[in-house]
């Protein structure tokens, strides 16, 4: 499917370009008919049209990712940045307190943790917004993060 939302365009287009050397080839060998002549120029402008248009569409989808990638990359760190300190805050949180008999304690402590770790679900879902834009950097994050929760534990 890939090869042919790719390529499908320019065979279109190759295709209509095919068919008017093939129209005026014919024109020059005989005269043609005016329903001849219709039906050949709607087909090249038919096939020409979706062609181009696909073919612009596609271009367009690339441009835009290329002008917007550079403005998500700062965008994108900041995210880091508070996920690697919502995820510290989380770590120090979760330490046992040293004193069990102060409820209160314990009761901020729980309602810290409860922020938090909304908070991370959060940049969790900042996180999967951000594939759509730049699907290998936050490959590359999300293993990086792995890694560095794997040698926390």
């Amino acid at each position: 499917m890939k090869y042919l939302e790719r390529y499908g365009p320019i065979l279109l287009v190759c295709f209509s370009i095919c068919i008017s050397i093939g129209f005026a080839y014919t024109a020059t060998k005989r005269s043609l008919t005016n329903f001849e002549s219709a039906i050949w120029q709607t087909s090249v402008f038919t096939l020409g049209l979706v062609g181009s248009f696909i073919f612009g569409r596609q271009s367009a989808k690339e441009a835009a990712k290329e002008i917007i990638k550079p403005h998500a990359r700062s965008a994108f760190r900041r995210l880091v940045s508070l996920y690697h300190s919502l995820s510290r805050a989380s770590t120090v949180i979760k330490m046992e307190p040293e004193s069990e008999t102060e409820e209160d304690p314990q009761k901020a402590l729980a309602i810290l943790n409860a922020i938090i770790t909304e908070q991370l679900d959060m940049a969790d879902d900042a996180l999967e917004d951000w594939r759509d834009i730049v699907p290998e950097d936050v490959e590359e994050l999300k293993q990086n993060l792995e890694s560095k929760i794997q040698r926390r534990d």
